[in-house]
């Protein structure tokens, strides 16, 4: 704008000194001329001085645009009906401890919804082919990925496994079990990024056994140990802030919740959700009422006689094989077990007297009694069991014939002893498993037996030895969970008799029994490399633990979970159920 102004007065100027210029010089008159017709030219109007353009105004600034409000964080809340005892994997037998894993923890390999391993840590899994595994499988070689750290940057290396496999192996530490790592003739590092596990006899199970849930994180637990003598009461136990999953531990509010969040310094894929939050609700009920008003957007293991309600509401329910049955566990160590119940004759009364048909309406008929720890693995149950069939009468005329009587006419037979046939029955506090308790009391009474029930908190029911568990120190006649071996392997360590925990050697989850017969079975099937003849030992097992009455089956029991529709992504592995965590996404 400014150059266009001084453009019109220069031609202003011009135009002065020229009109000057013919002021100042006149010329002589020319000689007079004929006169001629004058036309008269129309004036020329004078130029018109092209208007002066308005003086620029300042230009205005642009108008700022409001900032964009930050994005809400991604945040999904679960309904924990059990409230964990530990982070510490090899701290627990509590599946809602456990199930935790995958979201902070990192291992060799995870199962995917298929129930299939992969990778994660190694770079492959270990076989004959790759070389991983030795040709007399006495060697097996974990080549790790070289990219992965812990949350704090620190790289894990072959030393954080074999800190693992020490802490396990101390007697110090007190841990849960030792299984499998006691297998182990020794493990070897012999570089940051091999792991070599070597075997006196071939060990079959491995994958299921090795690895496949947490690594400890030496740089972090290793001074601890220094300086106590254990990792027991390590605070990273309860609060792993150093982590290699895909989110990292937050807050754990006894009482209230649990919550993780996006470890941002991941080395795989980061994951899409912020923050998830572990709310600790008191039951099933609670647990149904927040996942129907929106509360909580997940819940694992609902009753489902609330699964009508789910789907009224739209929500998604998702049902995933992870090998699972509900069942009884019979107390059957003779320094902690009755006389009476260590008799076969009350333990087949109780099976017979049992209604275990109806207690299937518990859960809508959807779900079959079992008859075996193995039955989600039908190819490894003995083809020849004959199930109990529901038959008071004949409980009871077998409980009379064999001397178990009701000498006072309380309603209670004796044993024969004079003792009366009370048992007590452990359980958690979950509303299924207490309108069990309530049916099988009723059943029972009616052939003479006096079931008393127990139902607590999973925390204490599943608490060790070391810590006064009541299973664990044989304070329950009758034990009822839902568990499964090492699906989608069969091998199953609660029955070796190195596994009964005591006060020289309290780790160990064999609250059950010493059979040597049973026992060497296990042990054989662990060295048994032949698929079919594995089997065979299976049908063995289960035919055997049947037959006398180890354990008896009440239902299947899938993994049953429900989503709020929001979420998207999500799968669930029936052996590592939150395998794919780092994918789930919430929809805006």
């Amino acid at each position: 704008m400014k150059r266009t102004w001084l453009y019109t007065l220069l031609t202003v100027m011009v135009v002065a000194a020229l009109l000057l210029a013919a002021c100042g010089q006149q010329e002589p008159a020319p000689a007079e001329a004929p006169e001629e017709p004058v036309v008269e030219e129309p004036a020329e109007e004078p130029a018109e001085e092209p208007a002066e353009e308005p003086a620029e105004e300042p230009a205005e600034e642009p108008a700022e645009e409001p900032a964009e409000e930050p994005a809400a964080p991604k945040i999904v809340t679960f309904a924990w009906t059990q409230e964990p005892d530990t982070l510490n994997y090899f701290y627990t037998n509590m599946w809602y401890a456990s199930g935790l894993m995958e979201l902070f923890a990192c291992s060799a390999w995870l199962w995917d919804d298929t129930n299939t391993a992969y990778p994660v840590l190694a770079k492959e899994i270990p076989s004959i082919e790759n070389g991983g595994v030795s040709e007399d499988g006495l060697t097996i070689t974990i080549n790790l990925v070289e990219d992965a750290t812990w949350s704090d940057g620190t790289p894990i290396t072959s030393a954080d496994f074999l800190f693992t496999y020490d802490m396990i192996m101390d007697d110090a530490n007190a841990v849960d079990s030792k299984y499998p790592y006691d297998y182990l003739t020794s493990m070897e590092a012999p570089d940051d990024y091999t792991v070599v596990m070597n075997f006196e006899e071939v060990f079959t199970p491995w994958m299921t056994g090795f690895f496949e849930r947490q690594i400890l994180p030496k740089h972090i637990l290793e001074p601890v140990y220094q300086a106590e003598g254990s990792i027991e009461s390590a605070a990273w136990n309860n609060a792993p802030t150093v982590g290699c999953g895909p989110f990292v531990f937050d807050e754990w509010e006894s009482g209230s919740f649990v919550s993780f969040v996006r470890n941002d310094n991941y080395w795989g894929d980061l994951a899409k959700l912020d923050k998830l939050v572990f709310q600790f609700v008191p039951d099933d009920a609670a647990q149904t009422a927040a996942v129907i008003s929106g509360d909580v957007d997940v819940a694992f293991w609902p009753p489902y006689e609330d699964i009508p309600a789910f789907r009224e509401a739209g929500l998604v329910i998702v049902d995933q094989a992870s090998g699972y049955t509900e069942h009884w566990n019979f107390n059957l160590r003779p320094d902690t077990a009755s006389p009476a119940m260590q008799d076969l004759v009350v333990r087949k009364a109780i099976a017979m007297g049992l209604d275990r048909e109806s207690l299937t309406d518990i859960r809508l008929n959807v779900v079959k009694v079992t008859e075996t720890f193995w039955d989600a693995l039908p190819a490894y149950v003995s083809p020849d069991l004959v199930p109990y069939e529901y038959d008071p009468v004949a409980a009871a005329q077998l409980l009379e014939d064999n001397g178990y009587i009701d000498s006072d006419g309380d309603g209670i037979r004796e044993d024969l002893d004079g003792n009366p046939l009370v048992f007590t029955h452990c359980a958690t506090n979950k509303e299924e498993r207490v309108s069990v308790q309530a049916v099988a009391q009723q059943n029972l009474l009616a052939i003479g037996i006096d079931l008393q029930t127990n139902a607590m908190d999973g925390d204490i029911l599943f608490e060790s030895y070391s810590n006064g568990g009541p299973p664990a120190v044989g304070e329950c006649d009758i034990m009822e969970w839902s568990d499964c071996p090492d699906f989608p392997d069969p091998d199953a360590y609660y029955w070796l008799c190195s596994e009964i925990p005591s006060d020289e050697s309290p780790f160990g989850a064999n609250y059950f029994i010493c059979d040597e017969y049973l026992d060497g079975l296990f042990q054989k099937q662990l060295v048994t490399v032949d698929a079919e003849e594995r089997k065979a030992i299976f049908h063995e097992i289960t035919q055997y633990m049947y037959d006398n009455l180890i354990v008896l089956g009440i239902w299947d029991d899938p993994d049953t979970w429900i989503l709020n529709p929001s979420i998207t992504g999500a799968t669930f592995s029936g052996v590592t159920p939150f395998y794919n965590i780092a994918e789930w996404d919430l929809t805006q």
